[in-house]
C-alpha cells in the first residue's frame, strides 16, 4: 500500500466524491476520508472555501497540493500515481476521447442522472421530467456506443470509465430502470472487476 498524505474531503452519498475515492482505491493509495457536512453548510464556510472556492466536494489534498473537482482529481491521480500511464495515456487521439467523456460526465450526466437522483434522494425543487428525459437520452447513446466495446476509450480502462461509472450505476436511485441497457450493464461489470474496485460507502 502506497503511503501518502492524501486526504479526500467528500460526502458519503456524493457520486462525484465516489469517483475520486474509486480512483484512489484502484491505484492502491493510502488515503484519509474527511466527511463534509453539506446539510449544515460546512462546504460554504470560509475554511472549506479555502480548499475549493466553489464550495463543492470532492477536494483532494496531497501534502501542499489541493485539487478540487472530481474530473481534475482523476487527472491528477492518474498523472501522479499511475506509473503505467494506462489510466491517462499521452496519445493525442486517446487523450481527446477521454476529455470528451469527462465533458459528458460534467454536462449531460449532470443535467440528467445527477439531477434526477438529487430530486429523488434530496427532494431538490428541479424539473424531474427534463432530468429523466436527459438521462434516458444519454443512456441510449452510451448503450449504443458500448456495443462491441469493453471500455469507453480504446482497449483498456481509463479515467473515462471512472468518470462515468458511479452515476450510471446509481441510475436506479434516479428512477431509471437499467434492464434494457445490456451493453451498459456489461461495461459496469467490467469496471467492477478492476482490482481495487470499491463500491460507494464501502470505506467509512
Amino acid at each position: 500500500m502506497h503511503v501518502s498524505n492524501l486526504k479526500l474531503y467528500r460526502h458519503p452519498i456524493s457520486g462525484h466524491s465516489h469517483r475520486a475515492e474509486l480512483m484512489l482505491s484502484i491505484l492502491g493509495l493510502d488515503y484519509e476520508l474527511i466527511n463534509v457536512d453539506l446539510k449544515n453548510g460546512e462546504h460554504k464556510k470560509p475554511q472549506f472555501r479555502k480548499l475549493n472556492m466553489l464550495g463543492q466536494v470532492p477536494v483532494l489534498v496531497d501534502g501542499d497540493t489541493v485539487i478540487a473537482d472530481s474530473s481534475a482529481i482523476l487527472v491528477y491521480l492518474a498523472k501522479t500515481y499511475d506509473k503505467t500511464g494506462a489510466w491517462l495515456p499521452d496519445a493525442a487521439v486517446e487523450l481527446a476521447e477521454i476529455q470528451r467523456f469527462l465533458s459528458i460526465a460534467s454536462h449531460q450526466m449532470v443535467k440528467g442522472l445527477v439531477t434526477a437522483r438529487a430530486i429523488k434522494l434530496l427532494g431538490k425543487d428541479l424539473d424531474y421530467t427534463a432530468a429523466i428525459n436527459e438521462s434516458i437520452s444519454l443512456l441510449n447513446l452510451l448503450d449504443e456506443y458500448l456495443n462491441g466495446r469493453e471500455w469507453m476509450v480504446g482497449e483498456q480502462h481509463t479515467i473515462a470509465d471512472i468518470a462515468l461509472y458511479t452515476y450510471t450505476k446509481l441510475a436506479p436511485e434516479a428512477g431509471v430502470k437499467m434492464d434494457i441497457y445490456s451493453n451498459i450493464r456489461h461495461w459496469l461489470g467490467n469496471v467492477e472487476s478492476i482490482n481495487g474496485f470499491i463500491s460507494m460507502n464501502a470505506k467509512k
